[in-house]
């Protein structure tokens, strides 16, 4: 999986997706061109975080989010609008109401990813690597019973990356369902190998040859994972600043 610079006009074929990647920590300029493009309300929500690197890391998560879509689109990023559904999950609302794009962004620490394809539901999830996170306690509020006995049959040393392999695709199919965290994370399981793409397990309602799975090197101490439904055919990978 090799991160490029994103062509000038993108172009979304049958079961694609679009992996977009940005660094949140951005220089001021561009900061304050994303923040132009922003709605009063998501400039209310920046407003809301006690801390200024995460309200500079907000705006820039929104603003590129608007930057991006609006180059599929077509259109300018300001006159974007979104709705968001019964658990928070965003779509293009207004004059692109109708549109086949779908998206899904997660960010962690200090980068961000955007995933899209066009008439499929999809999630996207990356988290930071934290060793001290990786732990049995946590595991077993959150994993599933096979999850947490796949876990204690690793070492130490294999633990921390099979967590986190987990956890982001845990997360990134229930973002992917639109449900979020009203559907327990404990209810479907995963598995903690580090194949590429990886098999749903056993999800409970839920049938499991809907969905594709598979795992996003983003490099670093970053672990993501991407669920497409349907057939996943090809990923692109790009990072862009500007």
């Amino acid at each position: 999986m090799t991160w490029s610079g994103p062509p000038e006009l993108p172009s979304l074929q049958t079961g694609e997706v679009h992996v977009w990647r940005i660094e949140l920590e951005q220089r001021d300029d561009l900061l304050e061109r994303f923040r132009a493009t922003l709605e009063p309300d998501e400039l209310e929500r920046a407003g809301r975080f006690h801390f200024e690197k995460h309200r500079r890391h907000f705006i820039v998560g929104r603003g590129f989010l608007r930057y991006v879509l609006s180059r599929y689109l077509n259109a300018k990023p300001a006159a974007l609008r979104f709705s968001y559904g019964t658990y928070g999950k965003p779509a293009l609302a207004g004059e692109h109401e109708d549109t086949r794009l779908r998206f899904n962004m997660s960010h962690s620490h200090n980068v961000a990813l955007l995933a899209i394809t066009e008439g499929k539901h999809l999630g996207v999830d990356v988290e930071h690597i934290r060793s001290d996170f990786a732990s049995e306690d946590i595991a077993r509020r959150f994993f599933s019973r096979f999850e947490v006995e796949c876990f204690n049959a690793l070492s130490r040393e294999e633990q921390v990356a099979a967590f986190f392999r987990c956890w982001t695709r845990k997360e990134a199919f229930i973002k992917a369902t639109g449900k979020g965290l009203s559907q327990g994370l404990d209810t479907f399981d995963v598995t903690l190998e580090p194949a590429v793409p990886a098999a749903l397990l056993r999800v409970e309602d839920d049938d499991t040859s809907r969905w594709s799975l598979s795992d996003i090197k983003v490099g670093g101490d970053y672990a993501a994972a991407l669920v497409v439904e349907g057939v996943l055919i090809k990923i692109e990978c790009w990072s862009a600043t500007d």
